[in-house]
């Protein structure tokens, strides 16, 4: 009986999560009240409190769940720049097509700019990309001039940008050529030139499958006489799952 209670109270947090995400997907958080998430939730405001406390408190569920997208990295053998741009492509995935992640980073960017921005979700995804840049360059595929925690605070910063800009005018619907147009502008920047055949803007084929992008494939340098080994590996997709 314990486990069939435990299985109903998680039936019912992930119906809360779900109802919260499209009420912040919508409204934001300063739009959203908890009687906007119990009406989409489908829940009492008993059982509301019983799993959340307050709506920060759900707020803050939802942001962390947008690293679900890179649970995958820390079993990557040789993570690399490639891991990266694939790491890009999957968040515009989740972005277009899972309304939990979508929410969490409008959540982001809301509790980024109150009076007491909280820096911690943006210094994770920079931590996050650090840890694949500083492999890529004591391997030679990022200019030894670089420096790589500066150049995944660039990354950051610019997705964050591109998927505001590609939210307001298409609702997503070029976000992903729009990361593309990010990688083969930065790439040419940041990659000694014989090593740029390495990389695909538009993800690793095996990113590209699993997202359903195989059409999306941006065009490649002309390859170098003797091209190294790549690293094209990426993170799990069942990071990205539809709420």
């Amino acid at each position: 009986m314990a486990r069939v209670r435990q299985g109903r109270a998680e039936i019912t947090r992930q119906a809360i999560l779900n109802g919260a995400a499209v009420a912040f997907d919508h409204g934001g958080f300063g739009g959203t009240s908890l009687s906007d998430v119990v009406q989409h939730a489908g829940v009492t405001k008993g059982a509301l409190y019983f799993h959340f406390q307050s709506k920060e408190a759900l707020a803050r569920t939802l942001m962390d769940e947008q690293f679900r997208v890179s649970e995958g990295v820390h079993e990557i053998v040789d993570p690399g720049l490639q891991t990266v741009i694939d790491l890009t492509h999957e968040l515009a995935y989740g972005l277009r097509t899972n309304v939990r992640i979508r929410a969490g980073i409008r959540l982001v960017i809301e509790f980024g700019s109150f009076t007491h921005p909280d820096p911690s979700p943006y210094n994770a995804w920079i931590d996050t990309c650090h840890g694949c840049l500083r492999p890529a360059q004591e391997r030679g595929d990022i200019l030894q001039a670089l420096n790589t925690y500066d150049l995944a605070t660039l990354i950051v910063g610019s997705f964050t940008g591109i998927q505001v800009t590609s939210h307001v005018r298409t609702e997503r619907e070029d976000l992903h050529a729009r990361v593309v147009d990010l990688w083969k502008h930065l790439l040419p920047g940041i990659v000694p030139a014989d090593r740029s055949i390495l990389f695909d803007p538009a993800g690793s084929f095996a990113c590209r499958a699993r997202l359903g992008l195989l059409t999306q494939r941006a065009p490649l340098a002309q390859p170098a006489p003797h091209p190294m080994p790549s690293h094209h590996t990426s993170p799990n997709p069942a990071a990205v799952t539809a709420g």
